[in-house]
């Protein structure tokens, strides 16, 4: 599906085939979104099992990436208020809401400004800060291939490295590969700085504890990226958040470990 935000078309998967599939007010809405240099495809398994299994699945390509026009907005609360402006244009009531790392953040801050418009807050390889190494950011800056192959090898369990697709024959390292590398060039860059620079009061995360949302905070255990430690940190921020480990996964647990995390969004989404 593409809509028009800003006066730039913007892809929406709906996972499903067709890409028009129908929103429905009967049924309740979960929107994905991504990490940096990354699209809606980092979310294949999960957005395809909730659209087929009665959900209205939203997952867009941020401006900038994938199949969205336009250039990629430079902060988190830039990205959080385009967030808003998809839920607004689509009509959404009571979003649960999962984003993975950058798109973590964005998840989260979207929740802070807009509480009543999320039902459930699902927060995947996240840490608050989440600062980006200096070295990091200047090869994203001024070598890009360099940089996606450091955080390539970063978010991969050491068993991921050496194989453990659950689709035989893949090579899970040069499909994350491929996907960071067909993003635009200066994207890795500035989203890697939004990340950096995102900064959030502790007492905002802690009134979240008195609102009506759920929150579940995911890490994997082999996670060079956002440590579990982070993980537990941050869950420890929002009271009666529920954190959820995923044994021998890495920062790119949606695709090392497909399968439990999906089991993971199916519990807490009942």
């Amino acid at each position: 599906m593409k809509i028009t935000i800003d006066n730039h078309s913007s892809y929406v998967y709906r996972g499903k085939a067709d890409s028009h599939v129908e929103v429905s007010k009967a049924l309740p809405n979960i929107l994905f979104i991504h990490g940096a240099q990354q699209d809606h495809s980092c979310w294949a398994l999960q957005s395809r099992w909730f659209a087929h299994h009665g959900y209205n699945v939203f997952v867009p390509d941020l401006p900038g990436h994938g199949m969205s026009a336009g250039d990629p907005l430079e902060s988190i609360e830039e990205l959080a208020k385009w967030i808003k402006k998809l839920i607004d244009q689509l009509d959404l009531k009571d979003v649960t809401l999962v984003g993975h790392s950058m798109g973590s953040l964005i998840a989260l801050e979207f929740t802070l400004q807009n509480t009543s418009k999320v039902a459930k807050l699902i927060l995947i390889g996240s840490a608050l800060p989440m600062p980006v190494s200096d070295v990091l950011l200047d090869a994203a800056q001024n070598n890009e291939p360099k940089a996606i192959s450091m955080v390539n090898n970063f978010s991969h369990s050491s068993q991921a490295q050496i194989g453990r697709n659950t689709v035989p024959g893949m090579w899970m390292m040069g499909v994350n590969q491929r996907l960071m590398e067909r993003q635009k060039k200066g994207v890795f860059f500035n989203d890697l700085t939004a990340c950096n620079n995102y900064k959030v009061d502790s007492n905002m995360l802690s009134d979240l504890s008195d609102q009506s949302l759920t929150v579940l905070v995911m890490s994997g255990s082999e996670d060079k990226m956002t440590s579990p430690k982070s993980a537990r940190k941050l869950s420890e921020q929002i009271l009666g958040s529920r954190l959820t480990l995923i044994n021998g996964a890495g920062h790119a647990l949606m695709a090392e470990a497909p399968n439990e995390v999906l089991d993971c969004l199916i519990g807490f989404t009942k």
